[in-house]
């Protein structure tokens, strides 16, 4: 069965261009060209991939997003289309639980190649991964599925790899350019979105997510992970 993709733009060039780029990658497309519209095609068939601009009439793409997010189901992946200058936006749309981001004006090759990335990261992880345990926190990297306390956690493709990448380097001070790298696949780009998703991270796992047990920063550098039985402040 083809990979199903729902592109939300209200520019219809843009979206005929990112169709014809999908298409020609053997995706599956369906169009919305407004907020409410994008929710109705997210409900009504529920794709693989969200390609979701964040300038939308009717319900913005913020709150799209924000819909989609709380509907109780796995998350499913979404790439946001923002302006260069809607820094703003943009992290909040990452607070609210965004995968990826590109940037207008955009390259299509780069916006399948980053759909690639994203979806990538939801196949089942080799067999052989371990599972990861840290006091009450159980994560199976090929199930993918994370457990707090028995609870299962609604993390983000993002959320679920970093939480991962994290747990398998215990003790060690990871840069946030690093973390861009191996869990986006990104070898430059904004740090802020690691900054971001580790925040989400804490808010998830952690207590006090204000003062952090597990995921710790380490100033001027980026991020460490202490299991449970160990760690400082």
């Amino acid at each position: 069965m083809a990979t199903r993709v729902l592109v939300v733009d209200d520019d219809p060039t843009v979206s005929d261009v990112v169709r014809r780029y999908l298409e020609h990658a053997e995706f599956e497309v369906e169009l919305a060209a407004d907020g409410p519209g994008a929710l109705e095609a997210y409900r009504r068939h529920r794709p693989d991939l969200v390609i979701l601009d964040l300038m939308l009439p009717g319900v913005d793409g913020l709150e799209v997003c924000r819909r989609m997010r709380a509907d109780g189901a796995a998350p499913v992946p979404i790439i946001m289309l923002t302006a260069l200058g809607e820094e703003t936006d943009r992290v909040f749309g990452l607070e609210l639980g965004a995968d990826d981001y590109v940037t207008k004006p955009f390259s299509p090759r780069e916006l399948v190649l980053r759909a690639r990335s994203v979806l990538r990261r939801t196949s089942p992880a080799p067999a052989a991964a371990p599972l990861l345990v840290d006091g009450d926190l159980r994560v199976d990297p090929v199930a993918r599925i994370a457990k707090l306390a028995g609870a299962e956690l609604a993390l983000t493709v993002r959320e679920f790899d970093l939480l991962v990448f994290l747990m398998s380097h215990p003790g060690v001070a990871l840069r946030r350019d690093r973390l861009l790298e191996s869990v986006w696949g990104w070898t430059f780009g904004d740090q802020s979105t690691v900054t971001v998703h580790v925040r989400r991270l804490r808010e998830k796992i952690e207590a006090d997510p204000a003062a952090p047990r597990r995921i710790q920063t380490v100033w001027g550098v980026g991020y460490r992970y202490e299991p449970a039985g160990g760690g400082g402040a």
